[in-house]
């Protein structure tokens, strides 16, 4: 098993570089065979990383039990991560932060996963019809049972991390980053690192859009970009052209566009773990390589000047998902919203 760079979320120390694991099993058309999937997650702690997020929402429960039979032979190798409140409710995907739900949820995961503990567990979204120090309340016990180590909230903004954090020590926050979503720099990086809290950036290669894999408005019926206006028709093209210039820019510093993506996340501050997803083991290397990357002041420089505020046509999410987040609004996102 080869060693990585290692970071610290938290009180935890993983690899500086995690594994995404929703892709495997929901919401980018049709997953891979088991015994791919399962052959990518042992790969990648071959190559070296220990840090594996899940939830119980992905695949219905699914991606948890993929990872229960796939790699649970290797329990001592890895962090395991996964979260609740978001989950199956009546046979759809339902928001539930009261402390009877997540009792569940994580019983259920525990299950699933074929373990008595879970390193790492985050409340998914925020339940805005519970009180968070609630649900916070909940995991503390899980915490005192046992049943999990540490606790993450993900999608949530500084304030309500500062709410959570005086009921328990957060260890990490858990959010979409990359070059073309800034949102954490409107105050939860600030709020992290004031209170000694790792970031962990989902989504770091903007949903394959930063790894030059999205060239149409065109998906898999299941896949979630379809109800993403920044792939939309209208807005794809636009965000093309800022994809060339990108291109551009991972060229003159000898890499990939993907490995540029994750080597500006990981630039950015020395507490932030992104955990990029795949299908692919040649992609799963290709993204381990980008640690092997350093990014010159110019190169850094260089990306922001693509991704000025404004620059990418179409919010983050559409209205019905955006509902659910309570991460900061950019100031072109909060004119969207009051058109709305």
């Amino acid at each position: 098993m080869t060693t990585l760079p290692t970071r610290a979320i938290g009180a935890l120390t993983t690899s500086a570089l995690g594994l995404g694991c929703m892709n495997l099993s929901h919401a980018y058309g049709t997953p891979p065979s088991e015994e791919d999937a399962i052959r990518l997650l042992n790969h990648a702690l071959d190559l070296g990383i220990t840090l594996l997020d899940t939830a119980a929402l992905y695949g219905f429960g699914s991606n948890e039990r993929l990872i229960g039979k796939g790699v649970m032979h290797r329990r001592a190798e890895f962090t395991l991560a996964s979260k609740c409140v978001l989950d199956v409710i009546d046979g759809k995907r339902g928001l539930d932060g009261s402390p009877a739900a997540i009792a569940r949820t994580l019983d259920g995961a525990l299950e699933r996963l074929g373990t008595d503990h879970i390193d790492l567990y985050y409340l998914h979204r925020l339940d805005r019809n519970v009180p968070i120090e609630e649900s916070v309340g909940a995991l503390a016990r899980a915490k005192e049972a046992g049943k999990i180590g540490a606790l993450g909230l993900s999608e949530m903004s500084a304030a309500t991390i500062r709410r959570a954090h005086a009921v328990h020590p957060i260890t990490a926050v858990q959010t979409e980053y990359s070059p073309w979503v800034r949102n954490p720099e409107l105050g939860v990086l600030d709020a992290c690192a004031e209170l000694g809290i790792g970031f962990v950036a989902f989504s770091p290669v903007a949903r394959g859009f930063l790894a030059d894999a999205v060239h149409e408005p065109t998906f898999e019926k299941h896949d979630i970009r379809n109800f993403m206006p920044r792939f939309a028709a209208e807005n794809l093209p636009h965000n093309l052209a800022l994809l060339d210039r990108f291109r551009r820019v991972a060229q003159d510093a000898g890499c990939t566009p993907a490995q540029l993506s994750l080597a500006w996340v990981l630039a950015q501050r020395p507490d932030i773990v992104p955990i990029p997803g795949t299908r692919s083991i040649a992609h799963l290397e290709e993204n381990v390589a980008a640690l092997e990357v350093t990014l010159s002041a110019d190169t850094i420089a260089a990306v922001d000047a693509i991704f000025t505020p404004g620059a990418v046509a179409g919010t983050r999410y559409a209205p019905p998902m955006q509902a659910q987040i309570d991460t900061e609004l950019l100031p072109e996102e909060l004119a969207e919203a009051d058109a709305g």
